[in-house]
């Protein structure tokens, strides 16, 4: 019980020093995601995966994620998107290798979705709303959301029988890089 106990305050002194050990956030290294509900901020970590960091803001500046659901949301754990099929499926055709870190998959963390082969990352991601030490080093950790997880944890959830997946998602209006100006929003298909 006191090596429990003594386990706990350690994870607990250093979750803050981990936080604290973000680079600053620049306009380039930070993502606007603007949702129905409000404005989420994630700032990139191209200092712990740099491959990925550059893919995914190529992929911003295509306006690739605009209009795009949550297609899976499990409450307490994950938030996901990035599909452009809509199935859970979808992707760019162009998986990257691993970029595993010493960071941990906390609350906040944004880590790239992967298929069973570990480097087959593309263009899918998730959102931590609870912490999984069970990801870390087995996905790339790419981000932290520096602003609007109340926004993150009110999305719309999934049947927890069918994985999370989500009917009539909530969906990203659009999602820049900081530094770019705003551009008008896709047109969101309609739910029918």
């Amino acid at each position: 019980m006191l090596k429990r106990l003594a386990c706990l305050i350690i994870l607990l002194l250093l979750a803050p020093a981990a936080l604290a050990e973000r680079p600053p956030a620049m306009p380039e290294h930070m993502l606007v995601m603007e949702l129905a509900t409000g404005t989420v901020l994630i700032q990139m970590r191209p200092d712990l995966a740099p491959v990925h960091v550059a893919r995914i803001r190529q992929l911003v500046r295509r306006g690739f994620y605009d209009g795009l659901p949550f297609h899976r949301v499990i409450p307490g754990f994950m938030a996901q998107t990035g599909d452009n099929s809509g199935t859970g499926h979808g992707g760019t055709g162009r998986w990257l290798d691993l970029e595993p870190s010493a960071e941990p998959h906390v609350r906040g963390a944004v880590s790239m979705a992967r298929g069973m082969n570990r480097n087959s990352g593309d263009c899918q991601f998730f959102i931590l709303t609870g912490g999984d030490p069970s990801l870390d080093g087995n996905y790339t950790l790419w981000g932290h959301v520096v602003q609007g997880m109340d926004l993150i944890d009110g999305l719309k959830t999934g049947d927890v029988k069918k994985n999370g997946y989500v009917k009539d998602p909530d969906r990203i209006l659009s999602l820049r890089v900081s530094a770019d100006p705003p551009r008008p929003p896709k047109a969101v298909p309609s739910r029918n």
